[in-house]
């Protein structure tokens, strides 16, 4: 089975090296020449409102995308070639901030108190209505902390609306939250949905940092991020990978955002389950029977940002799986991740101590904050 990729990043790369043993193929479209699937199949360098009119992609059996921002039109113009999974309809929900959270206010998912900003008067209005310390946004292409600015006095409001632009943007209250989290599920064409164990997410500069599964929360926790996720799979008559991003707060769980396709917060699964969500997605997309999500003991990612350290010290760390993307170096680029697995928590901790001294100080501080949650 052939599958067309829209994005050639890491995530299509994972994802190309969970469908290869599987007897599938791919192809890749992507603006960057260099995009690092490319390794892994075919990649056809192309701006994405060429995608419908790539002649490669019409061999292909199954589409699917590792960026949630491929345009959704250009989704729509695909469904005529091959089936797109998930559909452009998720694509269009999760492009757009304002749209997003109403669909999540809809579903009754809780969500900050939000409101729509198209102009200065829109603006204080809004703070009048929310309250400060909020967060501005840019309703469209905002990722790892890109396309935001906190509010926390009035003098804050211009350089902010100066910064994302002036229009088309949401304000959202700050949310004063324990910690944040993930989770991440697949829902097959059939309708079956499989979940993987939440995830504690930390992240620094609004990228991620740090993943550590099991979650170490209330497993009632765990048991309502399951059902808000359960209602938007449903409701978007989804088919593949969806991440649910949460804040944990006194009043219970509320939602950041959803991403429809594999997501940084579950990279741990290629090592940590039985069935990793890059295989998972790809089982979806293409109507076979999803796999087994169980954990393989306990699981700590850390991302590589800008560049990869040097791995042979880690690798004399026992249980720590290595993760190259083949990117160049870039300051705030996501280039590669480790995975330590061990069989419980103290292992776990114990594999934590021979990794602090090798990271960059930033995560090293980030690590010994999360020692507490692992106890």
């Amino acid at each position: 089975m052939k599958i067309g990729i829209l994005g050639g990043g890491q995530l299509a790369r994972m994802m190309a090296a969970s469908g290869i043993p599987l007897g599938m193929e791919f192809v890749f479209v992507d603006p960057a020449a260099d995009a690092c699937a490319g390794a892994y199949g075919h990649l056809l360098t192309a701006e994405w409102d060429q995608a419908p009119s790539l002649e490669d992609l019409r061999g292909c059996d199954r589409i699917s995308c590792d960026f949630e921002n491929v345009p959704a039109e250009v989704l729509d113009a695909l469904v005529e070639i091959a089936p797109v999974r998930p559909g452009p309809n998720a694509f269009a929900a999760a492009q757009d901030r304002l749209t997003e959270k109403r669909l999540f206010q809809r579903l009754d998912i809780p969500v900050p108190p939000f409101a729509e900003v198209s102009s200065r008067a829109d603006l204080l209005e809004a703070i009048d209505a929310i309250g400060l310390p909020a967060v501005l946004k840019t309703r469209r292409f905002g990722y790892d902390g890109k396309g935001q600015a906190v509010l926390r006095s009035k003098e804050d409001l211009e350089p902010a609306w100066r910064a994302l632009g002036g229009r088309d943007l949401i304000l959202e209250g700050w949310i004063d939250f324990h910690h944040e989290c993930a989770i991440t599920a697949v829902r097959g064409a059939d309708g079956s949905i499989v979940c993987y164990p939440l995830s504690w997410t930390v992240h620094a500069d609004g990228i991620l940092r740090l993943a550590l599964a099991p979650a170490p929360v209330a497993p009632k926790l765990e048991s309502r991020a399951h059902e808000l996720v359960g209602r938007l799979l449903s409701e978007l008559d989804y088919i593949g990978c969806l991440t649910l991003e949460l804040f944990a707060t006194d009043q219970g769980l509320v939602a950041n955002e959803f991403a429809p396709r594999v997501h940084n917060s579950a990279h741990w699964t290629i090592d940590g389950s039985v069935t990793s969500q890059f295989e998972n997605h790809l089982r979806a997309v293409c109507d076979l029977p999803l796999g087994n999500t169980a954990m393989r003991g306990q699981a700590l990612m850390l991302n590589w940002i800008g560049q990869v350290p040097p791995m042979e010290d880690f690798l004399r760390v026992p249980g720590l799986r290595w993760h190259d993307y083949g990117k160049s170096a870039r300051p705030g680029r996501k280039v590669g991740h480790a995975t330590l697995v061990a069989e419980d928590r103290r292992d776990l901790e114990a594999g934590l101590v021979g990794i602090v001294d090798l990271v960059d100080d930033q995560t090293a501080s980030l690590l010994k904050g999360e020692m507490t949650p692992l106890g």
